[in-house]
């Protein structure tokens, strides 16, 4: 699920010397994969229960570092921050599972429009929880982008589906998820985060596959399988790399190029466009999420001086 937009925690450590230009680079690669596992993903739901679809989505990750452990040993795994690699890997799972559950129910683009929500998620969640001082302007724009949230749902206007509400719930975990990249790029290798959250996804994941798992039949099927599965795990790598090398924010307006990749893909395989009423609402979005970055940028070279 491609849901990377956050706001770093003031405590969490930065690249000693950052490489933004390539962290764009590989930043944007890395949503241009994850659009596209996200296209397979809902082709796949006309067949396969979503949990299945998770584990398939999990499996190249997963085979990629089964191989990466036979080739440089069982130290890719040494960390001093357990426990938080795999809450990394639990709230990918969960995010991944509760994304795809919604993409069996709505629109690609409407799905990735709502998961814009997620810098505003970890604004409320900074403040309530790790007592981060949030600024009335911040609270503004927090308060427009949920707004601009109600305007692409539109709940009691016959167009709201009770499944964007799990996209909500998928833009919260990955959003802590990418909160955990930051925290631990400090003291773990890129490579160690990768190992640990494919791990703890696929061991969490598989307990599930016994209750649902449909044997795939046809090389179409297959097709789609193996693109999703090396897609995602090139997305995967790529995120975790650029937010290993560049800052968060200046990655996170990148996660706003996702609605183009939603919608062209929505247009060209499932031929939906969203309508005006969505654009507008991801326009908001869009625009207080840019402001939040920018207030967050202010702050940042106000605390340096």
């Amino acid at each position: 699920m491609p849901l990377q937009t956050t706001t770093p925690i003031e405590t969490a450590p930065s690249p000693a010397s950052p490489n933004n230009l390539r962290g764009i680079i590989l930043m944007s690669l890395g949503f241009f994969f994850f659009a596209a596992g996200d296209v397979q993903s809902k082709m796949l739901t006309e067949s396969f229960h979503p949990l299945q679809i998770v584990f398939l989505r999990m499996s190249g990750l997963f085979l990629g570092v089964m191989v990466l452990l036979a080739l440089r040993g069982g130290h890719v795994l040494r960390t001093p921050n357990p426990k938080l690699q795999i809450a990394r890997g639990v709230a990918a799972v969960g995010s991944a599972a509760c994304f795809i559950f919604a993409l069996s129910h709505v629109p690609l683009a409407d799905a990735v429009a709502v998961t814009f929500v997620a810098p505003f998620i970890v604004t409320l969640l900074g403040a309530l929880l790790l007592r981060e001082p949030v600024g009335v302007r911040r609270w503004i724009a927090v308060a427009i982008g949920f707004v601009g949230m109600l305007i692409v749902i539109r709940p009691g206007m016959g167009v709201f589906h009770p499944a964007i509400l799990l996209v909500v719930i998928a833009a919260s975990l990955f959003a802590t998820r990418q909160i955990l990249s930051r925290w631990l790029s400090g003291t773990d290798d890129a490579l160690t985060t990768v190992a640990y959250t494919s791990i703890t996804a696929t061991v969490v994941i598989s307990f599930a596959q016994p209750f649902v798992w449909q044997s795939p039949e046809g090389w179409q099927t297959w097709a789609l399988i193996f693109g999703l599965a090396g897609t995602a795990a090139i997305g995967e790598i790529l995120v975790i790399r650029a937010l290993d090398i560049a800052q968060a924010v200046v990655l996170a307006p990148l996660h706003y190029s996702m609605i183009l990749w939603g919608t062209f893909y929505g247009y060209v395989v499932f031929a939906d466009l969203p309508d005006r009423w969505t654009l507008l609402g991801c326009a908001i979005i869009v625009a207080s999420g840019l402001y939040t970055l920018h207030r967050e940028r202010l702050a940042k070279k106000s605390a340096k001086s």
